[in-house]
């Protein structure tokens, strides 16, 4: 290659890299799809070259999402059974049935458009852009610091070729990040019972949905008629999706702060340096360890930490109000409490693909203080009733705060002051806003 005058550094690098992907060079191609956590077999193999390679050929520096997408898919797809006639009529009749609960409990109006019951593919594709969103920063940060990093450790020779091919690294690095979060996501549609089911809202607004076959093997071992967990499932995901339409403004606030939280994560280029300067490219499994360890990810800093509380406390808001609202509506339930417990401790521990989502972005979506709000959600239920519990959902400057998770009292003081037409108790905030205009109104004017 290098006796080519006429050949420039770029050229020569991608055609270094279609030799390697041919499989004319030393790195065994199985281990490199270890490395990209697809199955060592041919398929996969030749998925995976056909793969970079297309990443070589469309290097613009950016993420193909499309990867992940049909890592996804694929995986999803494994062992994933049909619906059958019998499951659709009975999960149809249990939404039917879950939204004239919902409306003794809540005022939050129903949805506009039928519930959907969705194969695990089905919910990968849907809940993908919402994924990808998620974890681009990370993804282009990755890509980014290992593309220097190699620039910088790489040989004199080589110099001149690698940094005139950034945009190849950068495009085969975002390849196997998207790989990995596609590996993420198939396993999710593995465990997940419906859309709602993760906190946050990955599927479009207005939208519930359930996945048959997951629904089943919740109910696996549990002694629990399986209507029963049918039921309490449905009024848990059309409660979950009713409250993000009926608050217009926080999907946008709640993916705005963790997309934010996101953006503010680095990339601990000690470590890659350490990985370039001992890499072996017959392991190609130590770079995807890494990568999927959080190992690149240094310790949040103090403003990460406020911004992690501010979307705990927002995550926990949504999922004591869906917990609540579900309790409420499902009384009726010989084994709510039950079921009711083992979705909470299958919040609190996550599964996992969610673990693996949490050290490949550095986010943890479980809320650490679900049982707090929904112990406040209940207490305001019980003081003022659930229009006035979920008036608190018409406007942000109007939702509970963290410390009213540690004592509700002040909060349901203040609500039930308002419902019976009295002047609330200022809290010191108020108190010192008033004292302020107080104090501008009452100055003297000057002669």
């Amino acid at each position: 290659m290098a006796d080519d005058p006429n050949k420039e550094p770029d050229d020569e690098f991608r055609d270094m890299l279609r030799e390697f992907l041919s499989g004319n060079s030393s790195i065994d191609p199985s281990q490199l799809a270890g490395a990209a956590g697809l199955p060592n077999d041919p398929a996969s193999i030749q998925q995976l070259l056909g793969q970079l390679q297309n990443a070589i050929r469309s290097s613009d520096g950016g993420i193909n999402w499309d990867l992940a997408l049909q890592q996804a898919r694929t995986l999803a797809s494994e062992g994933a059974q049909a619906v059958t006639p019998a499951e659709r009529a009975h999960l149809d009749q249990a939404f039917n049935v879950a939204a004239l609960w919902l409306d003794n409990v809540t005022t939050v109006a129903e949805l506009t458009t039928p519930p959907q019951l969705i194969g695990r593919a089905e919910w990968a594709r849907q809940t993908m852009p919402i994924w990808s969103q998620l974890a681009e920063p990370v993804a282009l940060s990755i890509s980014d610091a290992l593309t220097r990093v190699l620039t910088e450790q790489a040989p004199e020779e080589m110099q001149g070729m690698i940094a005139n091919a950034g945009q190849v690294m950068r495009s085969i690095g975002g390849a196997l990040f998207a790989m990995q979060l596609g590996q993420v996501v198939g396993q999710l549609a593995k465990e997940v019972v419906s859309g709602g089911d993760i906190g946050i809202p990955l599927m479009e607004d207005g939208t519930a949905a359930l996945i048959p076959q997951n629904v089943a093997e919740f109910g696996d071992g549990l002694d629990i008629p399986a209507d029963q967990i049918q039921l309490y499932l449905a009024v848990r995901e059309l409660a979950h999706a009713r409250l993000f339409r009926h608050a217009k403004w926080l999907r946008l606030q709640l993916i705005t702060q963790i997309t934010a939280f996101a953006k503010g994560i680095t990339i601990d280029t000690d470590r890659l340096e350490e990985l370039a300067e001992s890499f072996d490219p017959s392991n190609p499994e130590e770079l995807r360890e890494a990568m999927v360890s959080g190992a690149l990810i240094p310790p949040k800093s103090d403003d990460q930490l406020e911004a992690l509380a501010r979307l705990e406390t927002l995550l926990a808001l949504v999922e004591g109000w869906v917990d609540v609202v579900t309790a409420n509506a499902t009384k009726l339930l010989p084994k709510t409490d039950a079921i009711a417990e083992t979705v909470r401790r299958r919040r609190a521990s996550g599964g996992p693909a969610e673990s693996a989502f949490a050290t490949l972005v550095g986010l943890e979506l479980r809320p650490r203080r679900l049982r707090e709000a929904a112990a406040m959600w209940q207490a305001v239920t019980e003081a003022v009733g659930p229009d006035a519990r979920d008036d608190l959902w018409s406007h942000p400057d109007l939702l509970p705060q963290a410390g009213d998770l540690d004592d509700p009292s002040g909060l349901v003081a203040r609500l039930t002051a308002t419902a019976n037409g009295e002047e609330p108790e200022r809290d010191a905030v108020d108190q010192a806003l008033e004292d302020l205009l107080r104090g501008d109104t009452e100055r003297p004017t000057e002669e």
